[in-house]
């Protein structure tokens, strides 16, 4: 802009020597202007991605439109479709079932297999080979067949179960298998966009949007111990042991279950933490379950109304218990229904999940400090953990 200056002030001189005195300072600025433009507009053209109007019109592009696409390719290569089949055995009638007709016709059972099969999703963890699953996609399957998003099929075998989660680990055996790359569901907050990658209704590996809808979900009823991802990304019938990946194609969760009234996604779904996955996937690697402590006692919640009822003060806080395993450490150390546990070690106990949690984590033979009120004294005791049988 400084030679504009000059030439404005050029066509407004008057005298000689004033124009010459002007005309000597702009040839003096001129040339190295000149030689910054004639080298800028030859970068330019080397590199014209480095023009501001090409920056701006990208900019606005990806403003307008924009894709998932590079996420989706990274994940869906470890995501797998699995097909199981059971055979369920039966007689050729139902009347045979009746001891008295096969007696007086002297007929012998005639077993007859049917092949009964069923769907759902999967997730290569390892390059080894090891798949995670939902253990109801698998549960009674005497075959198991992965297809893999490359076109290879194979059988499977399974390495353990965990019901009270609902996961299962099974293991492939072929060359060059894809891994998916693991996130950090601890860092997801509600309104993250996420993708479930699936085979829903058999019709293939599908790909579906949503948002997380809360995390840290429980009290769903659908397992023992519960912790979910709430996702309104479309879950319907064949995604379950499906992906939930976020927006970097890295796993989040494992896509296990929906609520639904007429079978098909409502915008209700639920996917267990991949952080949660991999705890259950090492132990059943390990040791073919998962070991945790168990104390065998059932219980609610303290309600307001309970606490009326047993004239308690309004701050005392817990879980009441329902009932016990006859079997139970719980038991073993005293406890009774109608007792009020306010503490587990240094937990209060308001809070049923989270102590639950707290005791799964430990392991059988380890001990616990339980505080809790019986007719409205209070007692501690010490229970020691056993594995539920």
């Amino acid at each position: 802009m400084l030679w504009l200056i000059y030439l404005s002030k050029l066509l407004s001189l008057k005298t000689h020597s004033e124009h010459s005195s002007l005309m000597h300072r702009l040839n003096h600025y001129l040339t190295p202007i000149t030689l910054g433009l004639v080298i800028a507009l030859w970068v330019l053209q080397l590199f014209p991605e480095w023009s501001p109007t090409t920056n701006s019109e990208a900019h606005n592009k990806s403003a307008l439109v924009h894709s998932y696409s590079e996420s989706v390719r990274k994940a869906v290569p470890a995501v797998v479709n699995i097909y199981t089949t059971k055979i369920l055995r039966r007689n050729y009638h139902p009347l045979l079932d009746d001891p008295f007709f096969s007696r007086f016709f002297n007929l012998k059972p005639t077993p007859r297999e049917k092949a009964e099969t069923s769907l759902g999703s999967g997730v290569i963890l390892h390059q080894d080979g090891f798949v995670i699953t939902n253990n109801h996609v698998i549960e009674g399957a005497d075959e198991i067949l992965i297809a893999l998003q490359d076109g290879r099929s194979t059988s499977a075998s399974i390495v353990g179960t965990d019901p009270d989660t609902d996961l299962a680990l099974l293991k492939i055996n072929l060359p060059d298998i894809p891994s998916i790359q693991i996130g950090q569901d601890e860092l997801l907050n509600v309104g993250d966009v996420v993708l479930a990658i699936g085979n829903p209704f058999g019709f293939g590996q599908t790909v579906t949007l949503g948002i997380v809808s809360a995390t840290g979900r429980n009290q769903v009823g659908i397992t023992d111990y519960e912790n979910f991802i709430q996702t309104d990304a479309a879950i319907n019938p064949g995604n379950s042991g499906g992906a939930l990946i976020n927006t970097k194609g890295e796993l989040i969760g494992i896509n296990t279950a929906i609520i639904s009234k007429s079978g098909g996604s409502m915008g209700i779904g639920f996917a267990i933490p991949v952080r949660n996955a991999l705890s259950v996937m090492e132990q059943l690697a390990k040791h073919g379950r998962v070991i945790r402590g168990w104390l065998g006692v059932y219980s609610q919640p303290l309600t307001p109304t309970i606490r009326k009822n047993l004239e308690l003060p309004d701050s005392v806080e817990g879980l009441i218990i329902t009932d016990l395993d006859p079997k139970s450490p719980g038991r073993a150390a005293g406890l009774q229904r109608g007792d009020i546990i306010t503490y587990i070690d240094d937990i209060r106990s308001a809070d049923g999940q989270k102590v639950k949690k707290y005791i799964a984590r430990l392991q059988p033979g380890e001990q616990i400090r339980i505080n809790f009120i019986r007719q409205g004294q209070g007692y501690q005791t010490t229970a020691q953990l056993t594995e539920k049988e």
